[in-house]
């Protein structure tokens, strides 16, 4: 075992515990809390849908600790066990350039991944999200969804794959910093192109119809000084019964979009609390501010694979015979969460304040009953938890836990 061998797994054991114990956790506070409704929601959240939201809690915890434990072992199989080595040696075989037996591979890796990943898939939507009357999809969308999944991403993720390792293999010492420019690009290109070319493919999205609804959006979209190409329902309701709303799009290509689920959850009012939210994002350049931090860390990372690269041990402790620079760039994506997973905390935390922020700028808008209520009805159709762990929603939550997010709300109504 090389020492390198031995940082790996002392990494994804690390992680691996850390994520367990704070799933253990949060199981422990949700069930102890189960039998009585939080004070601040007496009055507004019925017994049975507190205790449905614990038990769906418990239940996609407890799912959770599977999936870790089959992606473990799925993880060890590809790297130690020699998995990766297996498919390199097959493709090799096969005489094509390092170019292509680099895509290759690293498409034979995506797609035995994804089929693996199929079980888990059809658990989850057929079995724990039917069972507590969330699930509306259907053997037929669910497949057609998967197939319209893997030929996009292959008619997307091929080129991508090829330009980067086309960038790795010629454009010298500097090819991270081209690359990280490549893909800042392509990011923002898929930005632009997915409401109006990816999106339609997956879901069907109307224009809102004239009424109270539209007239308060309008309104205050005005107010706040936002301009989209349009206000548009999405047919959530197709999938599943959980409501959302997002914006999509980048520069003049944005666009609202609400489930139309959501739609059917809220009254007028609390969905111009729910869109002032989603716009005070916008105010504050959250999106603009998010996009930056994600492209910094890309940056970092692709300058951390330039030097990986070139480290023997690297490929030696993680059971690849053979280096190369494909194998370089699945290795490092298979293993980076193992050693970036106690990142997670400083994430959630910007996450949260951004939260924070959106929220103070819908109560300058709306005020901050209708997005209180429009917040505890999301909580309850989603069956969103009242009572998470504080620890493990200190790593995993991007949104602040029900009770924080309200008293929050009116404190700053108060102030």
């Amino acid at each position: 075992m090389t020492t390198f061998t031995l940082i790996f797994l002392l990494a994804l054991f690390a992680t691996t515990a850390t994520q367990l114990w704070l799933s253990i956790r949060q199981v422990r506070h949700v069930r102890g809390h189960r039998s009585t409704v939080p004070s601040a929601f007496a009055d507004k959240v019925a017994l049975a849908e507190h205790q449905k939201a614990a038990d769906y809690t418990v239940a996609k915890q407890r799912f959770g600790w599977i999936e870790s434990a089959v992606g473990i072992v799925i993880l060890l199989a590809w790297t130690l066990g020699g998995g990766l080595s297996w498919i390199d040696q097959l493709w090799r075989s096969v005489g094509y350039s390092d170019l292509l037996t680099g895509t290759a591979v690293i498409v034979s890796v995506m797609l035995i991944s994804s089929a693996i990943d199929i079980p888990a898939s059809l658990y989850r939507t057929f079995v724990l999200e039917a069972h507590f009357g969330f699930n509306q999809s259907t053997p037929a969308v669910f497949v057609t969804d998967m197939l319209k999944g893997v030929l996009l991403g292959l008619l997307i993720g091929v080129p991508v794959v090829m330009l980067i390792l086309w960038l790795m293999e010629s454009a010298g010492q500097w090819w991270w910093l081209y690359a990280w420019l490549a893909m800042t690009l392509f990011t923002l290109l898929l930005s632009w192109a997915f409401p109006k070319f990816i999106a339609p493919l997956f879901n069907k999205f109307k224009p809102l119809e004239q009424g109270e609804m539209l007239q308060r959006i309008e309104a205050l979209l005005q107010r706040s000084g936002f301009n989209s190409q349009g206000v548009f329902v999405m047919d959530g309701s197709r999938r599943s019964s959980h409501g959302n709303a997002y914006f999509t799009g980048f520069g003049k290509s944005k666009r609202i979009v609400f489930f139309d689920t959501l739609l059917k959850q809220l009254t007028p009012p609390q969905v111009e609390a729910v869109l002032a939210h989603e716009l005070g994002h916008f105010k504050h350049k959250h999106i603009v501010k998010g996009m930056l931090l994600s492209t910094g860390m890309m940056l970092i990372g692709f300058a951390t694979l330039a030097w990986l690269m070139q480290q023997p041990w690297f490929y030696a402790g993680l059971g690849v015979e053979k280096p190369s620079i494909y194998m370089a760039l699945i290795l490092f994506l298979m293993v980076s969460p193992a050693f970036t997973f106690f990142m997670t905390p400083l994430m959630s935390w910007v996450s949260r304040r951004h939260e924070f922020e959106a929220d103070a700028f819908a109560v300058e808008q709306t005020g901050s009953a209708e997005l209180s209520s429009a917040l505890v009805g999301l909580f309850k159709e989603n069956a969103g938890t009242l009572t998470p762990d504080p620890l493990h929603s200190a790593f995993h939550d991007s949104h602040p836990p029900a009770a924080i997010r309200i008293a929050h709300l009116s404190q700053v109504h108060q102030n």
